[in-house]
């Protein structure tokens, strides 16, 4: 998809998610971009937050040159403020960065010193405005996602299986959880539009068993969608083996391999989606430049599957995957909180 123009609608969902989190008359907004970020959505923000009457500026810094061996795609680590003091005291300062990077700054290094004096930080995913249009801001999802993260926080155990032959067992007790809804009101809180996951890193030597991806679930680092079963063995956290006769299991393999570091292995976080608005077959409707899969992240009743870095388990990497399953039954602590793929209880969406 091609756009050349900003379309009045787009401007009206950002205004929409803005005001969400409490941006108003006299909120000092930054937005954060690079040389690479979309016109379309740096564009959107700025006349927004206009709109809005935020005292808002902007910083724009030049995306680094690549100088790794393989394509990084999908960490949430975006590289371009290399621990530049001013850029970051600059951020400090402000009530709340509209983060319009490539990778979104959820997981860079200079992002605790950013918030540190309650800055909160909004990233919007990069890609087409008709995905943050369609997958906007969503009231309902804010009491189901709160219920989730105080569930996953209470259990010990959370067991993963389909019937596809996934059967992954998660120790999750102490480990780190959080979740988001899309938008962030509260001081020194982060989140991303669009919105609706819940996650947990566990802790070292935490994970193990056996998944199975099959047709129709999702790899977000290569935004594809497998089309044959890739077996994955997991052992005290990191991948042993791939098994697959097809394209994707040799995509997997190469991939991970070519980092030649072990950590890219290693099991980053798990969890699941909780929008309902957001569609799993959503990136079979977007050319590669304008789908970043956020969406497929957060749609509701996925196992979200993760790969690379985790800072709670001294884990550190480039080598990321984010790989999202459906039809999955997730347990915590022997009460089944997602039926293949749907969804139960106190977690489910209003019906009608």
């Amino acid at each position: 998809m091609q756009v050349t123009d900003i379309e009045s609608k787009w401007i009206r969902s950002h205004v929409q998610q803005f005001a969400a989190c409490g941006v108003g008359q006299g909120t000092v907004a930054a937005i954060l971009c690079e040389t690479l970020s979309r016109r379309d959505i740096l564009a959107a923000s700025r006349h927004a937050l206009a709109q809005l009457g935020a005292s808002a500026f902007i910083i724009e810094l030049p995306s680094p040159a690549q100088t790794e061996v393989v394509p990084v795609r999908s960490t949430g680590a975006c590289d371009a403020v290399q621990g530049l003091a001013p850029v970051i005291a600059a951020l400090a300062q402000t009530d709340i960065v509209i983060d319009c990077t490539v990778e979104g700054m959820l997981h860079a290094p200079e992002l605790p010193r950013i918030m540190a004096g309650g800055t909160r930080l909004m990233m919007i995913s990069s890609e087409h405005p008709e995905i943050l249009e369609r997958v906007g801001v969503n009231p309902s999802l804010e009491p189901r996602v709160k219920a989730g993260v105080a569930r996953m926080r209470r259990a010990g155990r959370m067991h993963v299986r389909s019937e596809a032959g996934t059967d992954l067992h998660i120790v999750i007790d102490g480990c780190p959880a959080g979740g988001n809804w899309g938008y962030c009101t509260e001081r020194g809180t982060r989140s991303h539009w669009p919105g609706g996951l819940i996650a947990a890193f566990p802790k070292a030597g935490s994970v193990n068993g056996t998944l199975v991806f099959a047709p129709g679930d999702a790899n977000l680092t290569f935004k594809r969608y497998f089309e044959s079963s890739v077996t994955v063995q997991i052992e005290n956290d990191y991948i042993t083996r791939i098994d697959g006769a097809g394209l994707d299991a040799e995509l997997l393999r190469s991939y991970i391999a070519a980092w030649g570091d072990r950590e890219a292995y290693a099991v980053s976080h798990v969890g699941w989606g909780m929008n309902e608005r957001a569609r799993w077959d959503a990136m079979s409707m977007y050319d590669k430049g304008d789908f970043n899969g956020t969406e497929l992240r957060v749609f509701a009743g996925n196992f979200l599957f993760s790969t690379g870095a985790n800072e709670h388990a001294g884990r550190f990497t480039k080598g990321h995957f984010d790989l999202p399953m459906r039809n999955c039954t997730i347990a915590l602590d022997d009460e089944v909180i997602v039926e293949r793929g749907v969804l139960q209880g106190e977690l489910a969406p209003a019906q009608g």
